[in-house]
């Protein structure tokens, strides 16, 4: 599966931007159809600068659109919004398979049918190129209008006409805009009301609000049920406030790719999280309270690294394939396997965070401990000290939605076993490099020299991924372990089924 040489045997030029959000699997090109941003910022670019771009051997979405899009999508996503996030890396990355597959001998697209090219076509990447180019313009258009200005921009670098929306199947830029067409037109209706007209709802469209009535059992300042999530109290500074709500809910009944129904992964009952099991539950928030206590320096910046799913899914895939030297058709197709995989995963994870709705640790040491003191991290720069448990936070920030299985750590087994599928490995050589004093949690303090954070294997980054949320107090062992297990399996049916579509087995 490993395809590593272009058309004409020269391997493919890599120029990947390893680190951050330019040099991931798909995560360029997440964005945001609704959400609020400020494009200003991101869009002043004064004219139009020619990019010297090689159409014939390059790769248009990493050289062209991966530069200028990472401040446009983080200024819209948070990096921590793994939802969304992971939703529109998809999008994209599927726009980018369609647009290459009638160059392909048998790829068939995964959202259309666009025909099949002739052979002198993809005798150079010239053509592929194009109808990358125009299926990112035309994706990133839909996804983050408010940044059109940046898009167009990276249209005319290379010499396209940003306004050219032509349909014929016999050009590539009509297999380009076709593709995204495609993506589109199956997916803005697919369950998580990116549009925000669940129900006809025609004014003042809310995308991606809840319409499936979720409610949580508990209050921000009442505890019903200590074996269920409580929303938390968290500040956006300068005296702000807010409560959590649960994020994006309906993503359980979006349409996955690989799989026909997520209960197909439902994981075994977090009996630990019961508090009626008062020994286990107690030894659960102690269990947290010691890893909190004994934080090192490096799993301080993994924490950190995983809980940004632009930097730490991008990367991991960025690395793979630039090991890789994957050729132009190698590297889509990677992209589009990984973000099927992730996709998937983040159904079923959410599928299960709604059928157990389990607390999280900060609720359950508070329930169990009070205000009694214990010894754990103390906060930005305190170390290990006796504190109040009413006043013990999580390490990295905890999310806002509930606790089993972790969200994250089956995202990275899904994308860890689809890539090791793709590429019949399990090699992978990740390097992060961190300066000393550069953590966002800890700024000036850790980690106390410069670090590098590093991975051989998709088995270690697998691991570690998922180690990362215990370790950073947002999760308990057992959903980490669960969710190992269901993205593993998740992973498998991903690759099978892009695979399928590659092979023209569809």
């Amino acid at each position: 599966m490993n395809q590593r040489r272009d058309s004409l045997g020269r391997g493919a030029p890599r120029r990947s931007v390893l680190f951050g959000f330019a040099g991931g699997a798909g995560i360029l090109a997440t964005g945001s159809l609704g959400l609020t941003a400020q494009p200003a910022a991101a869009a002043a670019t004064a004219g139009t600068t020619r990019h010297r771009f090689d159409f014939a051997t390059g790769n248009a979405p990493l050289e062209v659109f991966g530069p200028v899009s990472g401040d446009p999508v983080r200024a819209a996503i948070e990096p921590s919004d793994a939802t969304l996030i992971i939703r529109f890396s998809n999008l994209v990355a599927h726009s980018w398979f369609d647009a290459i597959a009638p160059y392909h001998p048998t790829a068939v697209g995964i959202h259309s049918d666009l025909g099949r090219r002739p052979a002198s076509e993809r005798a150079t990447n010239k053509h592929r190129n194009v109808a990358l180019m125009y299926a990112t313009y035309r994706m990133y258009g839909a996804l983050l209008p408010q940044y059109s200005a940046v898009w167009r921009e990276a249209m005319s670098s290379v010499g396209l006409d940003p306004d050219d929306d032509g349909e014929d199947t016999g050009t590539p830029v009509g297999i380009g805009n076709l593709a995204a067409q495609g993506v589109l037109r199956s997916r803005l209706r697919d369950g998580m009301n990116q549009l925000g007209d669940h129900g006809g709802r025609e004014y003042n469209r809310e995308p991606f609000a809840d319409y499936t009535g979720y409610q949580p059992v508990n209050t921000a300042y009442r505890l019903r049920d200590p074996s269920r999530w409580q929303p938390a109290v968290v500040t956006k500074g300068n005296g702000i406030f807010q409560v959590q709500q649960f994020v994006t809910p309906q993503l359980r009944k979006v349409r996955p790719y690989s799989y026909a129904d997520p209960r197909e992964f439902r994981v075994a009952e977090p009996t630990a999280s019961n508090h009626r099991n008062a020994e286990a539950y107690r030894r659960q928030a102690d269990d947290i309270l010691a890893m909190s206590a004994s934080l090192t320096d490096e799993q301080k910046m993994k924490c950190e690294l995983f809980d940004d799913k632009f930097t730490s899914l991008g990367a991991a895939v960025g690395s793979a394939s630039h090991g890789a030297a994957l050729d132009l058709d190698g590297w889509v197709h990677l992209h589009a396997v990984a973000d099927t995989a992730t996709f998937d995963a983040s159904i079923a994870a959410w599928y299960n965070k709604h059928v157990y709705d389990a607390v999280r640790p900060g609720t359950a040491i508070r329930h169990v401990y009070g205000n009694r003191p214990v010894t754990a991290w103390g906060g930005p720069g305190k170390g290990t000290v006796r504190i109040p448990a009413d006043q013990w936070r999580s390490y990295v920030a905890t999310p806002d939605h509930s606790e089993y299985p972790s969200g994250s750590t089956a995202l990275c087994s899904a994308e860890a076993q689809s890539v090791r599928r793709f590429l019949d490995t399990d090699e992978v050589r990740i390097r992060i490099p961190r300066a000393k004093g550069s953590s966002r949690v800890e700024p000036g303090v850790t980690p106390h020299e410069d670090t590098v954070l590093g991975w051989d294997s998709w088995t270690d980054w697998t691991r570690e991924c998922g180690l990362s949320r215990f370790w950073g107090g947002v999760h308990f062992m057992p959903a980490v372990e669960a969710s190992w297990d269901m993205g593993r399996r998740i992973g498998d049916r991903a690759f099978e089924f892009v695979r399928a579509h590659i092979d023209g087995e569809v």
